[in-house]
């Protein structure tokens, strides 16, 4: 096996993490936040724990199986955390972690450029469609 100088070594480490190689993990991760379910279910639980009804109720348009997958999968992630409580019938409680805390203020601020320049967007579909 070739030896490999300290700069060799620390480019191998900065590749393993570089979201533009395709088997970088980093890139299946910002696959998964940018789906549109995973923002919505993020910014559901912003203001604290949220039953599955909860969230079933607030996103409007989300399947039960669409729901179910981007909530296991977000727990897999440790973005949020899931609480089952024995009663009858059983509460089953999600919420954020600190991880998917520190990941709420973006994808708010996502949620409120697209909220507030959706005209312009808009506008500009509208202009291009008419070419």
């Amino acid at each position: 096996m070739p030896t490999r100088t300290a700069a060799q070594l620390r480019e191998e480490a900065a590749r393993d993490y570089d979201a533009f190689m395709a088997e970088c993990p980093a890139r299946h991760l910002l696959d998964r936040i940018g789906t549109k379910w995973v923002s919505l279910v993020l910014l559901g639980l912003a203001d604290g724990p949220q039953r599955y009804s909860d969230l079933s109720r607030r996103i409007a348009g989300v399947s039960q199986k669409m729901l179910t997958q981007t909530l296991r999968n977000l727990e897999r992630d440790g973005l949020i955390s899931r609480a089952v409580t024995p009663s009858v019938p059983v509460r089953v409680d999600y919420e954020l972690t600190a991880l998917g805390e520190s990941l709420l203020p973006l994808v708010d601020a996502i949620r409120a450029w697209a909220e507030s320049n959706m005209p312009k967007v808009e506008a500009a579909r509208e202009q291009y469609d008419a070419l």
